[in-house]
């Protein structure tokens, strides 16, 4: 009836995003991002700021932004900052949202830079570098497990990630080349049957 509130389905794509974020707090969100990440974890804290505490995306948008973010040059948490950025403000959201992401980043690696000059050959200093990567692969870990928890228990999804580890991982072919083998081959699993 005319009068009554229009409802949401289940399967609503509207999120929060289709209100105006401002520019400020797209920025400052981002900035917090960069600021307390490290390594592939950045991608776990961009994942809660969007679809969790924000809810800016929905689960799918997510994913969606993420699998393009993976395809594309450069770092993916950069990449998935410009296209969240994006669909929230635009061309100056995406701007915004990369430069707040890439600032505290920035100065870190200056300042740390500058200190590993001045200490290299200092045995700690190796050690404190070898803890940071552990640090950042148990992020990069926790992230992969939280994003594909679903799809673990499930075979289709599971033998497409172990093509994809053996093309990489042991018989070490390139990305692309890794893609251009891969990509058909997910489409051909996961296209829509007859409707």
């Amino acid at each position: 009836m005319s009068g009554e509130p229009s409802r949401t389905c289940p399967n609503d794509t509207t999120t929060p995003a289709d209100e105006k974020v401002s520019l400020i707090t797209l920025f400052v969100e981002f900035l917090l991002i960069g600021a307390v990440s490290f390594g592939g974890g950045i991608v776990a804290y961009e994942k809660i700021l969007l679809t969790e505490k924000k809810k800016w995306l929905s689960q799918d948008q997510f994913m969606a932004a993420l699998a393009i973010s993976q395809t594309m040059p450069g770092l993916n948490s950069v990449n998935l900052a410009i296209l969240a950025g994006d669909k929230l403000r635009g061309s100056l959201g995406a701007f915004i949202a990369m430069f707040g992401l890439i600032l505290p980043g920035s100065l870190f690696v200056m300042i740390a830079g500058y200190a590993y000059k001045e200490g290299q050959d200092h045995p700690i200093v190796n050690l404190l570098l070898a803890g940071i990567a552990a640090c950042a692969t148990g992020l990069l870990a926790a992230i992969t497990y939280k994003l594909g928890a679903d799809l673990f228990k499930q075979i289709r999804p599971l033998l497409i990630i172990g093509a994809t580890f053996i093309l990489m991982s042991v018989l070490h072919l390139s990305l692309i080349l890794v893609l251009l083998i891969m990509v058909p081959i997910a489409i051909a699993i996961y296209r829509p049957r007859g409707t």
